[in-house]
């Protein structure tokens, strides 16, 4: 990697390893300084002259309104009706340090993502304000005027231009100007620095009160609790507080709007070419000593050239791995006569992921065992499928899987309790080889709208838009005494993305094979066997 500022004179700073009397030591020098001392900027008058002249005119943007503008439009107006008379605070992010000087890339918060349309790696330390105003004035009529707040594209006569690692053009490219962003989102635009005064008008002595999502941006945190403090008297009348506000973000996310049911169609079915590459791959991965690691690294490679990234860390689970729930370390063997659990979603340039999962058998074939233990999860998939309805609630998907899962380990001779008397909330034995729940909902976030109350998630009631995983599983330890041997060493999970609809739900994992007979034949198409 490049260093984070750009070559110079080398007697700008001192040289590596100098000491008292060697020529550029600083004495004193502040321990948070001295990261630069590998680094020689420039500064003299005739490189910055040079440096910023002679660059050709910027060619036209060519930037459009896009496609999600009018949906986040909308969810922005209905954000406005929950909150009248309150100025909405929801920061994009900043940038997160991976180690020591570099960075982790830069994802926007997913709130933020949602109510302006904006996903990739767009808009660090961006901040998106909804302005209380009359009701029935603010935008699409509603109470609130939403302004987006910028670090706008620098001019090449500036220091950023050439030397700024974080934000410089020469180092990470030219950043949209205030107008295209404007122009793409559909949204007012304001310079960043404008944020303290505009977030401050009104507060207290005007009747404004001031909401953040917490935990996202620091420093704008700060500026909004210095606010508060000034009008301490006032804000603690205040009725609403920014959980509030959190909670409001998640539940507005619990339906899907149609941009949103689109773009979870294209991270499924991009996912889903990601698997047939990992099982093309499973021959150079049983040959390797870290075979997790190619199967992780196939899927993580079509997850970067297909879309974003990966929507979560992969879990690459052979054998005995599978049995560990988020197994991401990724650094076991792939063997023949053995299960690959790979749980992954690939994340699109708008943020959405899919979840997917499935259980196989490496060489192609089920064993008997893991094809009776691999059918009872797919039975209880298909209970849960069968449950997922309008009208019914979120927690039955649940309850008609763990029927399904109390019955054959029952059936097996495995629960101390008939499978009935297990079901009971005082008892639960099933759970000891199933402790996760079934399904969660899915979108910007792997576990979206987890900040919704429990009336609406778990004891929701399901409606059309709404899309989550279906995703029971297995898992028999390898030192688990409880069982016969037979079953020691084996886990499966089924998982699939659905979304409910008018008449019942749709399966949009249903073109990645589900059925043991199909699986093994879908594995000996792509293997060419």
């Amino acid at each position: 990697m490049s260093d984070d500022t750009a070559a110079t004179d080398a007697t700008t700073t001192a040289p590596a390893g100098a000491g008292p009397g060697d020529p550029g030591w600083q004495e004193g020098q502040p321990v948070e300084e001295r990261g630069a001392n590998r680094s020689q900027r420039p500064g003299s008058a005739a490189f910055l002259e040079f440096v910023t002249s002679g660059w050709a005119p910027r060619p036209a943007s060519g930037v459009t309104r896009g496609p999600a503008a009018d949906f986040t439009s909308a969810r922005r107006s209905a954000l406005s009706g929950k909150f009248p008379g309150r100025r909405l605070v929801v920061p994009a992010g900043t940038f997160k340090v991976r180690s020591n000087d570099t960075d982790y890339r830069f994802r926007p918060h997913s709130a933020f993502a949602h109510l302006t349309g904006l996903g990739v790696e767009q808009e660090p330390d961006a901040v998106l304000v909804l302005h209380p105003v009359a009701d029935g004035t603010g935008d699409d009529g509603s109470g609130h005027h939403a302004v987006l707040y910028l670090r706008p594209l620098a001019g090449r006569d500036t220091t950023e231009f050439f030397s700024d690692s974080r934000y410089g053009e020469f180092w990470v490219g030219a950043r949209p100007t205030l107008e295209d962003v404007e122009t793409l989102t559909g949204i007012s635009t304001r310079h960043l620095d404008d944020l303290r005064d505009a977030l401050a008008k009104d507060v207290g002595s005007g009747g404004v009160q001031l909401l953040v999502v917490p935990e996202v941006d620091p420093a704008v945190e700060a500026v909004v609790e210095e606010i508060r403090r000034q009008e301490a008297e006032r804000a603690a009348e205040q009725e609403d507080r920014d959980e509030h506000l959190v909670e409001a973000l998640s539940e507005l996310r619990l339906v899907k709007d149609a941009h949103e049911v689109e773009q979870m169609r294209l991270a499924v079915a991009t996912t889903i070419e990601g698997f047939e590459k990992v099982v093309r791959a499973l021959p150079a991965a049983q040959a390797h000593a870290r075979g997790e690691r190619v199967v992780e690294g196939t899927f993580v490679g079509h997850a970067r050239q297909e879309g974003n990234a990966v929507g979560y860390e992969t879990i690459a689970a052979a054998g005995e791995h599978a049995t560990t729930l988020h197994w991401i370390d990724n650094d076991g063997q792939v063997r023949a006569g053995e299960l690959l659990l790979l749980d992954a979603g690939v994340e699109v340039d708008s943020l959405y992921t899919a979840d997917l999962t499935r259980t196989l058998p490496v060489d192609g074939v089920f064993t008997e065992v893991q094809r009776r233990v691999y059918q009872a999860v797919l039975d209880a998939a298909d209970a849960a499928f069968a449950a997922a309805v309008p009208g019914a609630r979120f927690r039955d998907v649940h309850a008609a899987a763990m029927e399904v899962i109390a019955a054959r380990l029952d059936e097996w001779g495995l629960l101390p309790v008939p499978a009935a008397q297990s079901l009971h909330p005082d008892n639960q034995h099933h759970r000891r080889w199933m402790v996760h729940g079934t399904s969660h909902h899915l979108g910007l976030d792997v576990h979206d709208c987890a900040q919704a109350r429990a009336e609406l998630y778990l004891d929701g009631v399901l409606e059309p838009g709404m899309v989550f995983t279906i995703e029971p599983g297995l898992y028999f330890k390898s030192d688990d005494l409880l069982i016969p041997e037979e079953y020691r060493g084996i886990g499966v999970r089924i998982e699939d993305d659905v979304l409910i609809t008018a008449d019942g739900n749709e399966n949009l994992s249903a073109a990645l094979p589900r059925d043991p007979d199909a699986v093994e034949a879908w594995m000996a198409g792509l293997l060419g066997r």
